[in-house]
C-alpha cells in the first residue's frame, strides 16, 4: 500500500534512500524490492521497526544487492551526515510533529543538492470528517503521537519551497481508504460490524489487487484521496 509512487523519484543504482518515519516499513519494502537501491528506514517506534524488518525476509530476492538498515532516530536530529541521501521521503509524519518545520530543515541538510524530497500528508477535508466525526478526548486526534494539526495543502507546499525546493507536482492516494476512516470514526471506539467488514475489503483489495477496485481507486483518489503526495528537488544550490 504505498502512498509513494517511487518511479517518480529519479533513482539509478547505488543512490541512498532515506525512509523518514518509515513505521512498518511499507515504502522501505518497495525499494528494496527494485533492487540496487539502498535504503535506510528511520523510526522511534522499535516495534514497528522490528515488524519492518523481520518483514524483509517475506519479500521477493531482489535482482541487485543493496544495503537495507533500520534504525531507531528522532527527526529533528538525524544521525547523518549533511548530504548523505539522494531522495528523502516523509510519509504520513509531518502531521504528527510540533516543530514540522525543524524536521524540514533536517531533511534539507541531509539531502544531496538536486536530490528528491516526497512529503505525503492527510487529505485536509477527509481529515476534518475525521476529526469531527471523533473529537475531544481521547478521540481520533487525541492519541499518543496522535496528529496534532490538519495541513493545509499550500502551506506545507510553501514551507518546503522557501527551503530551496523547486516543486514539481502532487497527486492523492487511498481514495478507498476514507470511507474506511470515517466509518472508523463515526462508530470510534467500538467493535462495529460495519469497520470490520470494510476492513476485510480492504485486506482483500491490498492481497487480490483485482481489476475493478483498481478502476475504483484511480477515480475515487482526485475526489476523496485520504493522503496527498508532493514532489520536490533540492536546488542545486541549496
Amino acid at each position: 500500500m504505498l502512498t509513494v509512487k517511487l518511479e517518480r523519484l529519479g533513482l539509478k543504482a547505488g543512490d541512498w534512500v532515506l525512509d523518514l518515519g518509515c513505521g512498518e516499513g511499507r515504502h522501505v519494502h518497495g525499494l528494496h524490492v527494485i533492487g540496487g537501491i539502498n535504503v535506510v528506514g528511520l523510526d522511534l517506534d522499535v516495534p514497528s521497526l522490528v515488524k519492518a524488518r523481520d518483514g524483509l525476509s517475506m519479500l521477493p530476492k531482489p535482482d541487485a544487492e543493496a544495503a537495507t538498515a533500520f534504525l531507531v532516530g528522532d527527526a529533528y536530529r538525524l544521525p547523518f551526515g549533511d548530504g548523505a541521501f539522494d531522495a528523502v521521503i516523509c510519509s504520513e509524519v509531518l502531521e504528527h510533529l510540533v516543530e514540522y518545520r525543524d524536521a524540514l530543515a533536517e531533511i534539507r541538510r541531509v539531502l544531496k543538492p538536486g536530490g528528491a524530497f516526497v512529503p505525503t500528508i492527510p487529505r485536509a477535508w477527509p481529515e476534518r470528517i475525521c476529526w469531527a466525526l471523533a473529537p475531544g478526548e481521547n478521540g481520533y486526534a487525541d492519541q499518543p503521537g496522535g496528529h496534532v494539526r490538519i495541513f493545509a495543502q499550500e502551506v506545507l507546499k510553501a514551507d518546503v519551497s522557501g527551503l530551496g525546493f523547486r516543486f514539481l507536482g502532487q497527486h492523492y492516494a487511498h481514495g478507498l481508504h476514507s470511507p474506511y476512516w470515517w466509518l472508523k470514526c463515526a462508530f470510534w471506539g467500538r467493535d462495529h460490524v460495519l469497520v470490520r467488514l470494510y476492513h476485510r475489503f480492504l485486506v482483500w483489495d491490498l492481497m487480490q489487487r483485482p481489476w475493478l477496485t483498481r478502476v475504483l481507486e484511480a477515480l475515487a483518489n482526485p475526489i476523496m484521496g485520504k493522503s496527498v503526495a508532493f514532489y520536490f528537488r533540492k536546488g542545486l544550490a541549496a
